[in-house]
């Protein structure tokens, strides 16, 4: 095989793994093409093409991640990777754990870990590297390894949801749930929401967002019941499909532009978080991205309209935004 041939078929692995310990398509893609320049000017064959190239994009990653903290310390309210609608990799006998790593819930949660024990907890524990081949792609001893998958097990356990349901009831009550949504049918959503649930917005400061997050299966519900069908009636669409391995849906304008990537996690029979990706930086991967702040503010009057009193005398406290 040619290096470009040799570099293709492994092209899927590397970029799973770069998204996984990035949590950016764009940034990914980057250090895939990176791990491909290094490759290429390489003048000696490596004995393991996949070791050499997994090893490269791990270090390029490391070291993207380590200036990437700096700027998500700083981030303007929850952050959420980009979302990922297709992982190029598959591998059977990994199905399990490759599907449990690229949820947003499993990403948001590395966030907790060091840049190498994320990067050591990937390639063991999700990719089933040996240590040999994590230790030469991380560049720390065996041993040294062993102590970061440590520390990152406990990290993660301390906190990891787990969200295991059969796939067919997951997408039936994703249909339920937007179909729901679409309707403006709130006791309908209520009533497949779990008692905690949580509706959590990702805008960066780049679009109109939740102040707070919303708790509760009552105020979650009336807020995605009430907000919804308004933002429809302006010839917005809901394309539900996966969302990080998860039920989801794109949220695009009138003019097919992307406005929001939803998510929902799912456990019980129950949704338990509701997350939006509404950051225009996080969207551009997955088309032309909408004016968030223009179709807000065409909501807005639809809501104002709708909020003159009814034949009551009641006004009908339509929220103003959500994620």
């Amino acid at each position: 095989m040619s290096k470009v041939e040799e570099f293709e078929e492994l092209r899927p692995l590397l970029f799973s793994l770069a998204y996984r310990i990035l949590g950016s398509v764009g940034e990914a893609e980057d250090a895939v093409q990176e791990t491909w320049l290094r490759f290429d000017a390489s003048a000696t064959r490596p004995v393991s093409v996949r070791a050499f190239l997994s090893a490269a994009v791990t270090r390029i990653s490391i070291d993207v991640l380590r200036s990437a903290r700096v700027r998500r310390e700083s981030y303007a309210g929850p952050w959420f990777p980009e979302p990922l609608l297709d992982d190029p990799y598959e591998d059977p006998e990994r199905s399990a754990e490759l599907a449990d790593s690229v949820s947003m819930a499993a990403l948001v949660l590395l966030e907790r870990l060091s840049p190498l024990e994320r990067a050591v907890f990937l390639l063991r524990e999700v990719f089933a590297f040996g240590f040999d081949e994590v230790a030469e792609a991380v560049g720390r001893s065996e041993a040294a390894c062993r102590q970061l998958l440590v520390r990152a097990r406990r990290h993660m356990a301390a906190g990891r949801p787990r969200f295991a349901a059969d796939s067919g009831e997951r997408q039936e009550l994703a249909r339920r749930f937007f179909e729901a949504l679409r309707a403006g049918d709130v006791a309908g959503l209520q009533h497949l929401l779990a008692d905690d649930v949580q509706l959590v917005g990702d805008g960066g400061g780049k679009a109109p967002q939740l102040s707070r997050t919303v708790t509760g299966a009552r105020g979650v519900a009336r807020l995605l019941g009430t907000f919804y069908p308004l933002l429809f009636r302006t010839g917005a669409t809901c394309e539900p499909c996966e969302v990080n391995g998860q039920p989801g849906a794109v949220v695009r304008d009138r003019e097919g532009r992307v406005l929001n990537a939803m998510v929902l996690d799912v456990l019980g029979g129950r949704v338990r978080t509701v997350r939006g990706v509404l950051n225009p930086d996080k969207l551009g991967h997955l088309g032309p991205v909408a004016d968030a702040w223009a179709l807000n503010r065409e909501v807005r009057r639809l809501r104002q309209r709708a909020n003159r009193p009814g034949p009551d005398g009641e006004p009908r406290d339509i929220p103003q935004e959500i994620a």
